[in-house]
């Protein structure tokens, strides 16, 4: 099974899941405008047991997560939110949903500094319910009254991101030390202006020729002088 971030080109399949096992379903520009506006958050499980048999036949998405950020959050507070989550039934109970939601939130997270990840769900879907209450960790924050267009009510729930980012500043220092990572040499006229303030530490004194430079100063001075 191959965790890979959400294409353009698999919309359809996307689509056709979404079709297949959620009541809520979208358009296919509301999948691209997703995967265009936050290509980093949206991801898909493909099934590779099988391989294509020609270069033409299309991956066999078996699920996806759907996720953005949110772009006027009410409280001010950068976070994450998972649209719409589905894995196909003949896929289930092999954590798929589980790895798919963490990708998403690590990489909100890692990209834009997400403080917390947000999401709804009907208040009858008790699958649901375990896998980001008890599995994942999710909190209710409220529930919204009849949100979805049958009538049924949400629980709006939350996960804060804190931990995570911890989590992931702990693996920076890991690999590339306390100072992150050396990015190399600056170019052009930021990399003019960094070297006029860069301090070089050298050798002084007379190893260097400093006092026998001060004295023929000072002799080529008295001689100028008489």
């Amino acid at each position: 099974m191959d965790i890979r971030v959400l294409r353009p080109s698999d919309i359809p399949h996307v689509q056709l899941a979404n079709i297949t096992n959620l009541p809520e379903n979208y358009f296919c520009k509301y999948y691209l405008y997703h995967a265009m506006s936050w290509p980093q958050l949206s991801y898909v499980a493909v099934d590779v047991s099988r391989p294509p048999k020609t270069p033409y036949d299309p991956p066999k998405i078996v699920g996806y997560v759907l996720a953005k950020m949110e772009e006027e959050p009410t409280d001010g507070v950068q976070h994450g939110h998972i649209t719409s989550l589905s894995v196909m039934r003949t896929h289930r109970r092999l954590g798929l949903a589980e790895k798919l939601m963490r990708q998403s939130q690590r990489a909100m997270a890692e990209t834009f500094a997400a403080h917390y990840v947000s999401l709804h769900v009907r208040m009858s879907n008790t699958a649901a319910l375990h896998l980001y209450r008890d599995t994942l960790g999710f909190t209710v924050d409220k529930v919204e009254s009849k949100y979805y267009a049958d009538g049924e009510d949400a629980y709006s729930m939350k996960m804060e991101l804190g931990d995570l980012k911890e989590q992931l500043r702990d693996e920076e220092e890991a690999v590339f030390g306390s100072e992150g990572l050396d990015e190399g040499e600056a170019v052009g006229s930021e990399g003019a202006e960094r070297e006029k303030g860069r301090k070089t530490k050298v050798k002084v004194g007379r190893g260097r020729g400093v006092v026998d430079l001060v004295e023929k100063n000072e002799a080529a001075a008295t001689t100028a002088a008489a």
